[in-house]
């Protein structure tokens, strides 16, 4: 049985854009590390080639399938209808959202409201307690090791600067 993916080719053009963004991501990244200690180049560089590897593997994949004339690089199925009823713009835009507010609100604030957001999107609005109370251990967690534990420069916030001051006094 023919499907239509079969009859008019996997439209592979909209399943690259997000590989291809994170190689010229990954990139970017690699060129800002140049003057950090090695130990953060090393973690910096392992991360960033699995990505790449993994990026690779894909676009091989991809060419494959060119080659074997079962995909087209086409972008009709970049946006569509499901795109509403899966999330995918929800997340977009939660995560335009986080990357806009993160200097604002600082770090842990801004990861609980994505982290919440993302999550009651990805579940359909269930269990919104429990999705709430692992945002906020996870967001708290992240505030602990990064900015209380290894005092990273991660943006300070309300939350941050509150935690800061008890801290100090007790």
């Amino acid at each position: 049985m023919a499907t239509q993916n079969d009859k008019h080719g996997r439209q592979l053009g909209g399943e690259l854009v997000i590989p291809v963004l994170a190689i010229v991501f990954t990139l970017y990244f690699f060129s800002t590390i140049w003057n950090s200690p090695w130990t953060a180049q090393v973690s910096a560089f392992m991360v960033g080639g699995v990505l790449l590897l993994v990026c690779g593997i894909f676009i091989l994949r991809c060419v494959n399938w060119l080659r074997l004339d079962q995909g087209k690089l086409g972008f009709a199925n970049l946006v569509n209808r499901d795109d509403l009823r899966t999330g995918r713009i929800g997340l977009l835009i939660t995560t335009v959202g986080y990357c806009l507010l993160i200097d604002r609100l600082g770090f842990t604030l801004t990861t609980f409201l994505f982290l919440s957001l993302s999550m009651v999107i990805l579940s359909k609005g269930r269990r919104p307690v429990f999705i709430t109370l692992i945002s906020a251990a996870m967001a708290l967690g992240g505030w602990a090791v990064f900015i209380w534990a290894f005092d990273t420069r991660f943006p300070r916030g309300l939350f941050e600067t509150t935690m800061k001051a008890v801290l100090a006094n007790g």
